[in-house]
């Protein structure tokens, strides 16, 4: 029984999600960015107000990254894709116009476009969360960073911020 409640309570603080990061640890060098080299950053979903619960990440130029995104208490499905700089309303465009494709939730609502620098894995519902790992650019500036599921851009966007 108290088994059962330590898990319990560490599955309440999110102690899961966190041993994620540090699970990574124990992965090849080569396959993914690891976890002790890596900048570790969380992004969140505000409920109900469609918005991320961060507006600006900040990370230095080339770093490993390893981000935790997560969706706690908003009935939605959300995502996360970071942009080249000054591209945000023409991917949200083209995210917008995927209401009309058949195939839009079998591609996560991630349009095609070469402005996309980095996608999650998943759709992140209510209780869910996607490890996103990537490399930071190279090139210091402000990398917007937006949620494509249809309509949602507008409201839920941010920047990165990438430093020397």
């Amino acid at each position: 029984m108290k088994k059962l409640t330590v898990s319990l309570f560490a599955a309440l603080i999110g102690v899961s999600a966190l041993n994620a990061l540090n699970a990574q640890d124990a992965k090849p060098a080569d396959a993914k960015p690891a976890a002790a080299d890596a900048t570790k950053l969380m992004l969140g979903v505000v409920p109900n107000v469609m918005q991320y619960d961060k507006k600006e990440l900040t990370v230095k130029a080339g770093a490993k990254v390893m981000l935790l995104f997560r969706n706690e208490k908003c009935p939605l499905q959300h995502n996360f894709i970071l942009l080249k700089p000054g591209t945000k309303d023409a991917v949200g465009a083209l995210a917008d116009k995927m209401l009309t494709d058949p195939e839009a939730l079998k591609k996560l609502y991630y349009p095609d476009s070469k402005d996309i620098l980095v996608k999650g894995t998943k759709l992140v519902g209510i209780g869910q969360s996607d490890l996103i790992e990537f490399t930071a650019p190279a090139e210091a500036g402000d990398y917007p960073y937006i949620c494509t599921f249809p309509g949602h851009w507008r409201l839920m966007n941010g920047v990165l911020k990438v430093t020397k």
